[in-house]
């Protein structure tokens, strides 16, 4: 079986999560005896040469139709369908911010795709996708997908909801790379050291942390680069932070474990989740986690992580404040190492590309 991993054409100039799933995927499928290419959406790709194609983001629809129109391919869809709105509606400042939360969430994303295409900071794939909008093309797309495959049954219901369709679907939770994230417990944890590594975005609420966390006992490390369309939030997070707040750029994973091994505390304080990769990793190495009530996170971390209202800056402490307190949940790193790994993720998703090409 040979299949092409479509995503989207920022994949490796602005890092994220989905960057991590889809090189890991790509990396357990070929293990597994699955060839996978990963083809960045703007790509020209030789459709002939695949089996089966399989896409990222449903947010993302424009990265799609033209692929899907021009090769009659069967397609498969892992759908990281994130809910933007209650950021954009309440948090987004600026004209951005008064026109969006006059609109739907499929306009807002309309106006995004239009406004990364006009400023050139992504390439319109998808011509098609001008006339039909958001809402149609996501519609399309899920309607003619041979199986979804979200992170969670939280996410495909979250998709039957808002688009009113119910295709098949296998879930595939997001995982950790087993042979990298294995912590043996010798470096003594520091009960005021907390890790944030993710995108700097205002998605990610970096802001709020900072302001939840100035001047007080905690040392704050903030990993990752800020978003291509984020600087001013960025800057906005070095203006407010102080001395106890650390920002260092975007690290490999492998770099990664240096903070993930020292540190008490991971915190996601989103304003929407639909894992927390990092988490995941971080729980791994046997930091207590702090991550958002909002999104899928808790059929993930259950009743093993501390969750926070991203809009309030005292639960954000205050989830910190507990999580530095208590002691290391070894429950919840036995069940990410047995049930959330890349291998697993990868079997999952063979098991999805065989009923899809049955069909």
């Amino acid at each position: 079986m040979k299949v092409a991993l479509i995503t989207r054409s920022t994949l490796y100039s602005a890092p994220g999560g989905d960057s991590i799933q889809v090189m890991e995927t790509a990396r357990q499928l070929n293990i597994n005896g699955v060839s996978a290419d990963i083809k960045l959406a703007f790509e020209i790709i030789d459709y002939s040469k695949y089996d089966l194609l399989h896409f990222f983001n449903i947010t993302r629809p424009a990265d799609m139709l033209d692929h899907i129109h021009k090769s009659q391919k069967p397609f498969v869809v892992s759908t990281n369908f994130v809910d933007y709105s209650n950021y954009d509606k309440h948090q987004r400042k600026g004209l951005s911010g008064f026109v969006f939360s006059k609109m739907s969430s499929d306009k807002v994303e309309y106006a995004k795709t239009m406004l990364r295409y006009i400023m050139k900071k992504d390439k319109l794939i998808s011509a098609s996708y001008i006339l039909k909008g958001q809402r149609k093309s996501i519609t399309e797309i899920l309607s003619r997908a041979k199986s979804l495959l979200p992170n969670s049954e939280l996410e495909y219901a979250a998709i039957k909801n808002s688009y009113k369709v119910h295709p098949k679907y296998t879930v595939v939770p997001n995982g950790i790379s087993k042979e990298l994230f294995q912590d043996n417990n010798k470096t003594e944890k520091n009960p005021f050291m907390v890790v944030c590594a993710a995108r700097i975005e205002g998605l990610k609420n970096q802001l709020n942390l900072i302001k939840a966390l100035n001047n007080s006992v905690y040392q704050l490390f903030i990993i990752g680069n800020p978003a291509p369309n984020q600087i001013s939030y960025y800057q906005e997070c070095k203006k407010f932070a102080a001395s106890n707040i650390s920002f260092i750029d975007h690290l490999p994973q492998e770099e990664l474990l240096n903070y993930y091994k020292k540190a008490k505390v991971h915190i996601l304080p989103s304003w929407f989740e639909t894992t927390g990769l990092s988490s995941l990793e971080a729980a791994a190495m046997g930091c207590n986690i702090v991550i958002t009530d909002c999104g899928y996170t808790k059929e993930y971390f259950g009743e093993d992580a501390i969750y926070c209202n991203p809009e309030s800056l005292e639960s954000i402490f205050n989830a910190v404040a507990d999580a530095s307190k208590q002691t290391q949940n070894g429950i919840l790193q036995k069940t990410i190492l047995s049930h959330y790994t890349w291998e697993q993720a990868a079997l999952q998703t063979i098991k999805a590309y065989k009923q899809a090409l049955e069909n």
